[in-house]
Parts: C-alpha cells; sequence; structure tokens
C-alpha cells in the first residue's frame, strides 16, 4: 500500500509540476492590432472624432466631451468604472488629467450604426496629482445618432508591453 501511495504522489507531482511548467513557458499574446492604410470614409470619421475627443480631454474641454458623450455612455478604468456625470466631472476637476494620448494603431470596425475602435496607445496622465504613462489597450463603442457619432463606452486595458513614449510625451 505505501509502494502504491508513494507512486500515486509522484505521478501527481510530476503531472503538476509539468502543468506549471508549461503555464510559465507559455509567454502572453504579443499580436496587436494595426492601422488599415485604406480605411473607408465612415472608418475615417470615427478615427477622426475619437483623435479628437483625445484632444478635448487633454484640454478638459468638458463642454465639447458633454456633447460626444451619450448620457448612457460607461466608462471603465484601472479603478473603477462609471457613468458620463462622474468622467466630466473628473476631468473637469483635474482627478484625472489626459495630459496626452499617443496612438500607435488603431483598428475601426463599424457594424451598421455603431462603430468599435481598438487602440494601442501610451497614456501620459496626471491622477491624483501622480505623472504617469502606462500603455493601454482602448477600446471604444461609438453610436451614431441623427448623424453624429456619440461615445457609448470607453474602456481601458493594461497592456503588458513597454511604454514607447519617453518622459516629455514623445
Amino acid at each position: 500500500m505505501k509502494t502504491f501511495a508513494l507512486i500515486t504522489g509522484l505521478f501527481l507531482f510530476t503531472m503538476i509540476a509539468q502543468s506549471l511548467e508549461a503555464q510559465q513557458s507559455q509567454q502572453p499574446p504579443t499580436e496587436s492590432i494595426k492601422t488599415d492604410a485604406n480605411p473607408t470614409p465612415e472608418q475615417k470619421e470615427v478615427i477622426d472624432v475619437s483623435n479628437t475627443k483625445w484632444d478635448w480631454m487633454a484640454n478638459k474641454k468638458v463642454d465639447s466631451l458633454e456633447t460626444l458623450f451619450d448620457d448612457k455612455a460607461m466608462f471603465t478604468h484601472m479603478g473603477g468604472t462609471w457613468g458620463k456625470a462622474q468622467e466630466l466631472s473628473t476631468i473637469k476637476s483635474g482627478g484625472i488629467w489626459y495630459k496626452k494620448a499617443v496612438v500607435y494603431a488603431v483598428d475601426a470596425r463599424i457594424f451598421g450604426n455603431a462603430a468599435i475602435l481598438l487602440e494601442d496607445i501610451d497614456l501620459q496622465a496626471a491622477v491624483g496629482g501622480h505623472e504617469v504613462i502606462n500603455p493601454f489597450m482602448v477600446t471604444e463603442v461609438y453610436t451614431k445618432e441623427n448623424g453624429k457619432w456619440k461615445l457609448a463606452q470607453l474602456t481601458f486595458s493594461h497592456l503588458l508591453r513597454a511604454v514607447k513614449m519617453d518622459s516629455k510625451g514623445n
């Protein structure tokens, strides 16, 4: 019986060790998005809206953002998720100051009256008075209402890649 228990224990130990080794040797996916060299006019339009949004956020243009953000919009950050009123308040107060977003690639997909953008960015921001630069994959969802794009969802997903931007925002 002791021999059986010893063999079973060694077998389980070997299986667990192999499983852990396999998990540790697997690298996270490195595939990223690529910017389409020939976007459709509608893709270009929503990409331009997104780029303008980054400028408005950097310049704390809350009135312009208030018009762009849908009343039911949600914003998901590393620290939480909240709605339009809280996002505008956070920008206005400087709780988060989106100083500069460098967009390395953008993938825009149109689904009827909806658009989903994925953006590979480095974001220079001041959060609670502390300067930070983070690599993010940003997901933006827009809906087209009365011929205008409205932001419905913005999510920041932290990337494992190194920051490409230097400390001066370049």
